[in-house]
């Protein structure tokens, strides 16, 4: 089972080692999973909103802008036609889903795989008591500096919500904050290292065990 030095926010070795879950950090590296992971969370992401009008949602159009024959034009029966400037548009967006699904194995497999590979790669810090007094971006700023991780993109996984470490970070581009139960993989693979409350460590080995 790997074992992982525990630290505290000023960047300091408590001088205590947690074991980590094999079964969970220890895991090899499945990349298709993980890649549909990132996909089904991305695209689960878009709203699905973009629509452009038909001939027959443009409004007007009505008249038929010719007879049908004797003026030397082609033949036409409303203005509205794709073919016209002001008319409606041919196969255009329309509003829809772009859901995709996994099931809950394999979801739980991605994250294993994402957790592991942090791991072995050594991009994985766990810290005890991962919380702060008040909410300043300062606080924010000196633990990254004392871990010398100030230039990474960091992601920092609180132990359930901990709304002074999420104000802390809110205005800080390179910094991303979710708890425990907002675990995923695009998270843990787009930053480069990933600060994890000591606490936080029991909960996510029970549920992916």
């Amino acid at each position: 089972m790997p074992k992982l030095s525990v630290y505290n926010i000023a960047g300091q070795a408590t001088g205590e080692e947690i074991e980590l879950n094999d079964k969970v950090f220890g895991v090899e590296f499945n990349e298709p999973v993980v890649h549909q992971a990132v996909v089904m969370q991305l695209a689960n992401q878009r709203q699905g909103t973009s629509a452009t009008k038909t001939r027959a949602m443009v409004r007007g159009g009505g008249k038929k802008p010719w007879k049908q024959k004797g003026t030397g034009h082609a033949r036409v029966g409303s203005t509205r036609s794709p073919l016209w400037v002001g008319g409606g548009t041919t196969f255009g967006p329309q509003p829809r889903s772009y859901a995709k699904a996994m099931t809950r194995k394999a979801r739980r497999l991605a994250l294993r795989c994402a957790l592991s590979a942090k791991v072995a790669a050594g991009e994985l810090v766990v810290v005890d008591n991962l919380a702060f007094d008040d909410p300043k971006t300062k606080r924010t700023v000196e633990m990254l500096a004392a871990f010398n991780s100030s230039d990474a993109k960091n992601l920092i996984i609180t132990d359930g919500e901990n709304e002074n470490v999420e104000l802390s970070a809110r205005n800080m581009r390179k910094v991303t904050v979710i708890n425990n139960g907002g675990l995923n993989c695009f998270d843990l693979l787009h930053n480069h290292k990933v600060f994890l409350d000591k606490n936080a460590v029991a909960k996510i080995e029970e549920v992916l065990a």
